[in-house]
């Protein structure tokens, strides 16, 4: 069976895009493949988290990601830190690393714009930590966003640099896995754009009945058709975009139809929405909150996830050492 491993982020709350995005995709293809997910704490590490603040962020984030699917009984869920392996490929790929092409990485040129007042050398290496946590398990499979595909090239580079150099071929070359009818892109509530954290315009799965419906009410707008059948401006397509993914087809075909004879009232389709969208959030609302205050289960998971990833790993680093030439004496 061959590997998919992706990495999870370990600050904030899974929102309506990340659901629909890729975690569905996530839960079902759990079947098809050998799973990693782990949640990345290292790579958090370079916004110098607080102590207090970082270790309820993993737990949150672990607990949302169980509640909406993923299976540890049939996938290895961990914690990146808890793999000592990633950490030891990270500083044997980092002399395979050269400094010009990790400064022209388009990731590392927007951080150094964004906050140049926090230029670390993890910043700069952030995608050879990930190829680390790639390679280490030899995944064929890595779902990655448009955002991180020159991540996994120089992943690949990374993998052939090393068979090459070491005339072993220890690693494969990683490849985007990418789902059936590709990516969904779920918009926001601004009226522009795709649901994002950063952007202030997400429906999180940890929010509550109020929080989603004032949310949702307040949703960008426009003064509504003017004329039969005209095609809908970007403000309302979106809207009409989280309809069919939280509502039913009778529910969308009303609206379709309101719209169409220029009788759309928006408050009656925003209502619907925020109780359409509660309908499918509120359940999972409940199992987040069961199993973040169930120690006892994270713990069991994370130690299940650990060993796992551990016996992979290293058995990946038994032959990284021996190409390298690294022997007991």
């Amino acid at each position: 069976m061959e590997t998919v491993l992706s990495g999870i982020r370990s600050t904030g709350h899974l929102h309506l895009g990340n659901y629909f995005g890729a975690l569905r995709n996530f839960v079902r293809i759990q079947d098809e493949y050998n799973c990693f997910f782990f949640i990345a704490d290292l790579h958090s590490l370079t916004t110098h988290p607080h102590p207090d603040d970082f270790h309820a962020s993993v737990k949150i984030i672990l607990s949302e990601y169980l509640a909406a699917g993923l299976d540890p009984e049939k996938s290895a869920i961990y914690i990146q830190s808890d793999v000592p392996e990633i950490c030891e490929l990270y500083v044997l790929l980092n002399m395979l690393a050269y400094t010009g092409e990790l400064e022209r990485t388009v990731t590392f040129k927007e951080k150094v714009r964004q906050n140049p007042d926090n230029v670390n050398a993890g910043l700069l290496t952030y995608p050879v930590l990930m190829a680390s946590d790639i390679l280490v398990h030899r995944a064929q499979w890595v779902p990655v966003g448009k955002d991180q595909e020159q991540h996994l090239e120089m992943a690949r580079v990374y993998a052939r640099r090393f068979n090459g150099m070491y005339g072993e071929e220890v690693f494969p070359e990683p490849q985007n896995l990418v789902f059936k009818g590709g990516a969904m892109k779920v918009p926001g509530l601004d009226g522009s754009g795709k649901m994002g954290k950063s952007n202030g315009n997400g429906i999180y799965l940890y929010d509550d009945e109020k929080t989603i419906t004032k949310k949702v009410m307040k949703a960008v707008t426009d003064s509504g058709p003017t004329e039969p059948d005209s095609p809908m401006p970007e403000v309302i397509a979106n809207l009409f975009t989280l309809l069919k993914l939280v509502s039913t087809q009778d529910t969308v075909d009303y609206f379709t139809e309101k719209w169409n004879d220029c009788s759309i009232r928006y408050g009656d389709l925003k209502k619907q929405l925020a109780a359409d969208i509660c309908k499918m959030t509120l359940p999972i609302k409940e199992k987040i909150d069961a199993i973040y205050n169930d120690d006892a289960y994270l713990s069991k998971v994370v130690a299940s996830g650990r060993e796992r990833a551990r016996a992979s790993a290293s058995a990946t680093m038994k032959l990284v050492r021996k190409a390298v030439g690294f022997k007991a004496f």
